[in-house]
């Protein structure tokens, strides 16, 4: 199933019980999948056009009169274009809001560099009081939706939109702020976020024959990140690696670096090297950007050789 379904699913659940759960896109519900939530909760779903600044304060408006909003659009409209009003309006104001990015990185293929968000989760991360979650199957995002409306702050996901191979199987236990160990090794750590964790399992797979023994491990919340996970492994293998779907600047290997700066363990990157998008489908930009298999193979042997 697409990851958007899922999504809309898991939003059309939450808003059967309460009436207070609503969801505000940017004329892009289709995009988003939750075009056939208008017809079931006319009373709960907001158009708000190609607007995103006024969507995001109308959502902090509806927080503050304690409804749960969720706002959706494509990665770069749901955090350069609103980072003000996210700062301000929204996690300043303490408000209860969820922002929802969908397309992140090089999974906005055709639309370019324009939307092809390279930058996201380093802008939100700047942003004091804000969570970033991004799931790795649908497995895991079932399993975050609840939690995520439960949780009562500001959150931004990246969502890759369409279906995903699994990580999870079905009886996944899911903790919002604890990464999950899917392989223990003593050579390696690699840990990573987004829909590229499935290649760094099989990767893992392949590096054991070599005689290297990973340790893999999803981080899907990268802020507040589980320090206490990243610790341990990293001292536990004695360097380290990280794998995005992001600029290696911002993201999930600058929260990795900065968690470990005092531990004098070397980490190394798989990640967008600090350059803007371009138009392609999904193989092609996985091997500009460096974030094919083989990228990640290459990378985590030169990472082991550094221990």
């Amino acid at each position: 199933m697409e990851m958007r379904a899922v999504y809309a699913q898991c939003l059309a659940e939450m808003m059967e019980k309460d009436h207070k759960v609503c969801v505000l896109d940017a004329d892009l519900a289709k995009a988003s999948g939750t075009r056939a939530l208008y017809e079931r909760f006319p009373k709960q779903m907001f158009d708000c056009g190609v607007a995103e600044q006024n969507m995001a304060s109308i959502a902090a408006g509806l927080a503050s009169y304690g409804f749960r909003p969720w706002i959706e659009t494509f990665t770069p409209f749901a955090t350069r274009r609103i980072c003000d009003q996210i700062a301000i309006s929204i996690s300043y104001a303490g408000m209860n809001v969820k922002i929802v990015g969908t397309d992140p990185g090089v999974s906005a293929e055709l639309n370019g560099g324009t939307h092809m968000s390279m930058e996201d989760v380093g802008v939100i991360r700047s942003i004091p009081g804000m969570v970033i979650f991004e799931p790795v199957d649908a497995v895991q995002l079932r399993a975050a939706m609840p939690a995520l409306d439960a949780y009562h702050g500001p959150v931004y996901m990246r969502l890759f939109r369409k279906a995903l191979p699994d990580v999870f199987g079905e009886d996944y236990k899911f903790d919002l702020f604890r990464a999950d160990t899917l392989r223990e090794g003593k050579d390696l750590s690699i840990f990573v976020t987004g829909f590229l964790t499935r290649d760094v399992v099989d990767a893992a797979e392949e590096l054991k024959a070599e005689g290297i023994d990973c340790e893999v491990i999803n981080v899907h919340t990268i802020k507040p990140i589980d320090r206490e996970t990243v610790i341990a492994s990293a001292r536990k293998t004695g360097t380290v690696l990280t794998v995005e779907n992001h600029n290696v600047i911002g993201g999930l290997h600058s929260a990795v670096c900065e968690t470990l700066a005092q531990e004098r363990i070397p980490v190394s990157a798989v990640g967008v090297q600090d350059r803007f998008g371009e138009v392609g489908k999904l193989p092609y930009l996985r091997q500009a950007m460096g974030l094919t298999k083989e990228d990640i193979l290459a990378a985590a042997r030169k990472a082991a050789a550094l221990k």
